[in-house]
């Protein structure tokens, strides 16, 4: 029997569509986001926005994959996949991009190796 460990797909999180909350979330395992949350998100898994889904804040987490909206900062430690529907208004600070045909982004990138001993907090800035 294997072990499930936190960021596999085994377990996760989620908020649906209708629902709004406003302070902060901290996942240890994966998250999805179909409702509303204005605050920061810091998440030891993948995060997924679907398409209904928006966040106000700053995004800390090991994958994203994003189908709504975005409005703030994003630190992805993986990859990051725009779908077509995403709208990301802000800076991001990631690995890898995948951005799809249709998708919008507005703001800053910063791309490379990030270190992943660090905490998944503070600012985030394109310099």
């Amino acid at each position: 029997m294997k072990d499930n460990q936190p960021g596999q797909g085994v377990q996760y999180n989620a908020i649906t569509q209708g629902s709004k909350i406003v302070g902060n979330v901290n996942a240890e395992t994966d998250f999805r986001m179909d409702g509303t949350l204005e605050g920061d998100l810091t998440c030891r898994g993948r995060v997924i926005i679907g398409q209904s889904g928006l966040i106000r804040g700053k995004i800390f987490c090991e994958n994203a994959e994003v189908h709504g909206r975005i409005e703030g900062q994003l630190q992805v430690n993986d990859t990051l996949t725009l779908r077509k529907t995403a709208q990301m208004l802000g800076d991001v600070k990631t690995n890898s991009l995948i951005v799809e045909p249709g998708a919008a982004f507005n703001g800053g990138c910063m791309m490379g190796r990030i270190d992943s001993t660090q905490p998944l907090d503070g600012e985030i800035s394109a310099e």
